[in-house]
């Protein structure tokens, strides 16, 4: 077990490309580790957000990263970064998330000899557009990834294409459940929203273009007509740094167009999806989706594309609706189907969303998979 380790070699890293995204979607994970034994050291850019100050017990290691950026002497910088944190750390083991430290911090901790487990949360935008880049970063992760002890995906078809393209051996491959969701902190509320209030569809995420936000403008813009009360919102924050982000000037037009309301961003999104009476995820492609692993604990009904990720949670017609990808049509029909469901049909469609994730996606689920495999 991890406490007979000598104490030199009982501190684990976790890296990825920011505080925010380990304060939010690893704090569990962290904790579980903390309780087991673990000296936890975070290692992720320094955004100045109050991320780095909610990191459960670990200690906090600023490194920079330009997440989307592809400069050859930026990433071999760090690389270096890496190698020269890593060596003086001398952690037991290295936990990757996110492209450039599954690819860079993976690397750097198979140089020093030391122990990495990756988790693949997505395929991120350039492994998804055919190319020079995504033959890069296809060779990227076949050299970070064919000496990890454990390499864990989250859905069987993003794992089953790494495996066929040789990237990562059968042996090395596992699946874990997303990041889980807090089934405590995550439940229905029993307070239904007010009976006079328009019917809401709720988008949660960052607000990118492969999140299908192009796709939901144009399905508000063909509902509108026949449904002129019901409110099509976005939740999230502006990624101004990737690739496919959405520009704040097309979110303002839409919503001067009256087609979206924009909330902004929060720190905590229950009170969000407790005011909606449906989420709306039209993702080109996930890994398996926060927002729709939160929004299923909370008890809603969900419309979403038949992509990985999606359809690993959404089952059509049981707790939502799926719709294809990149296509408004398909999605405003789904959107009104859902819209002209009886009230007790979605209702029940929101009982069932939550019973799956107590079944199936439980945050214990992660974290006993990581420390059986720090075993």
């Amino acid at each position: 077990m991890t406490r007979d380790l000598p104490p030199a070699r009982r501190t684990l890293v976790i890296a990825a490309n920011s505080a925010w995204n380990i304060a939010n979607f690893r704090a569990p994970l962290i904790e579980a580790l903390v309780e087991a034994g673990w000296e936890v050291v975070a290692l992720a850019p320094d955004d100045g957000s109050v991320a780095v100050e909610s990191l459960r017990g670990a200690r906090f290691e600023p490194v920079s990263i330009d997440s989307s950026g592809t400069s050859v002497l930026r990433d071999g910088r760090l690389l270096v970064d890496y190698v020269r944190i890593l060596r003086r750390l001398q952690p037991a083991a290295f936990l990757g998330f996110t492209v450039k430290p599954n690819v860079y911090g993976s690397l750097a901790a198979h140089m020093l000899g030391i122990k990495v487990i990756n988790n693949i949360s997505g395929l991120g935008t350039a492994f998804m557009r055919p190319g020079l880049l995504n033959w890069v970063v296809r060779r990227l992760y076949y050299l970070a990834l064919r000496r990890s002890a454990r390499v864990f995906f989250q859905n069987p078809d993003d794992r089953d294409l790494f495996l066929a393209q040789g990237l990562v051996r059968a042996r090395q491959a596992g699946l874990v459940p997303g990041s889980g969701v807090d089934l405590q902190k995550f439940r229905p509320i029993g307070k239904p929203r007010a009976a006079n209030a328009p019917f809401r569809f709720l988008f949660v995420g960052r607000l990118l273009r492969d999140k299908g936000l192009a796709e939901y403008a144009e399905a508000a813009r063909r509902l509108r007509p026949s449904w002129p009360s019901v409110e099509f919102a976005m939740l999230g924050f502006a990624d101004s740094d990737n690739r496919s982000a959405v520009p704040m000037a097309d979110v303002r037009r839409w919503q001067d167009e009256n087609l979206v309301n924009y909330l902004g961003e929060t720190e905590d999104v229950r009170p969000f999806l407790a005011d909606c009476d449906c989420v709306v995820l039209p993702s080109y492609r996930e890994g398996l989706p926060r927002s729709l692993l939160e929004a299923s604990a909370m008890g809603k009904p969900m419309v979403a594309t038949n992509v990985p990720g999606c359809r690993d949670l959404v089952v059509d017609g049981e707790n939502g609706l799926l719709c294809e990808a990149r296509s408004a049509t398909s999605l405003a029909s789904a959107m009104e189907s859902m819209l002209k469901l009886p009230p007790a049909r979605r209702a029940a469609m929101g009982r069932k969303a939550r019973t799956i994730v107590e079944q199936r996606f439980d945050q214990s689920l992660v974290t006993q998979a990581y420390l059986e495999a720090l075993q």
